[in-house]
């Protein structure tokens, strides 16, 4: 009698946790899809992946933090990994969504794979203003990116800390000669004082579904069925890109 009891509690309890999905026991894997970004429910148009590169310490993950949950946090520490977040965007009617990685830390061993790059259509390239070492190795960075992607894919350059004035070692015009020589975008921005965060984050979304909406466009219908993708389809961005590029007027 006490072991059928018990069998029948067990069943019970078991068939509990399987009924309720949302809590407990599977909680965890729920949290890993909302993480994702693919969640059936999500309302958005478009998916683009866009990449943060640049050495250790220039600011990357208080850019995305800035961009995507409006905090800075002074005592901000490289994590192992890689890691990313969201925010969806309106651009010209079409809702956007955002998807910003970061290295996380890995850039100091040298440790990031073609896996990271894989389907960006959008990078920001970021150097530290006041640290001229940083910019130095800005090259090095972009030839990696365009090893790993399309050469033509949407990148802006910027220059990360730019309300440290006095200690500034990279002046504004050395950053826009080098991005008119690449054909990038360009901007100054502070993740402190959220000077031009969104505004480079934005650039680069707005330029990416221009490419995307224009081959749309030139291809009639049927070029509009293969060039627009269903929800969670990345984008690839070919040679048209290379037309939209220009060097942005804004700096901090």
């Amino acid at each position: 009698m006490i072991l059928a009891l018990f069998r029948h509690f067990s069943f019970f309890f078991l068939s509990s946790l399987v009924k309720q999905p949302n809590k407990g026991f599977f909680r965890r894997e729920e949290e890993a899809s909302d993480m994702a970004g693919y969640r059936a429910e999500d309302d958005y148009d478009y998916l683009f992946k866009v990449v943060l590169i640049g050495d250790s310490g220039v600011g990357k993950s208080n850019l995305l933090s800035r961009f995507t949950k409006n905090e800075f946090n002074l005592e901000s520490k490289s994590t192992i990994g890689v890691e990313f977040a969201t925010r969806t965007l309106n651009v010209d009617g079409k809702v956007i969504k955002a998807q910003i990685w970061d290295t996380a830390g890995q850039e100091r061993y040298r440790a990031i794979t073609s896996a990271y790059y894989r389907g960006a259509v959008g990078a920001l390239l970021v150097y530290d203003v006041t640290r001229h070492a940083t910019f130095e190795n800005v090259d090095r960075w972009l030839k990696e990116l365009r090893n790993h992607t399309d050469p033509n894919i949407v990148v802006m350059l910027v220059g990360n800390k730019s309300d440290l004035r006095h200690l500034v070692a990279v002046s504004t015009e050395d950053g826009k000669t080098y991005a008119e020589r690449e054909s990038l975008y360009f901007m100054e921005t502070s993740a402190l004082e959220a000077t031009n965060v969104e505004n480079a984050f934005a650039e680069v979304l707005t330029q990416i579904y221009r490419i995307v909406s224009k081959k749309s466009v030139e291809g009639g219908d049927e070029g509009a069925a293969s060039s627009v993708p269903a929800k969670g389809e990345r984008i690839n961005v070919k040679d048209d890109a290379s037309a939209l590029k220009r060097v942005g007027c804004c700096s901090g």
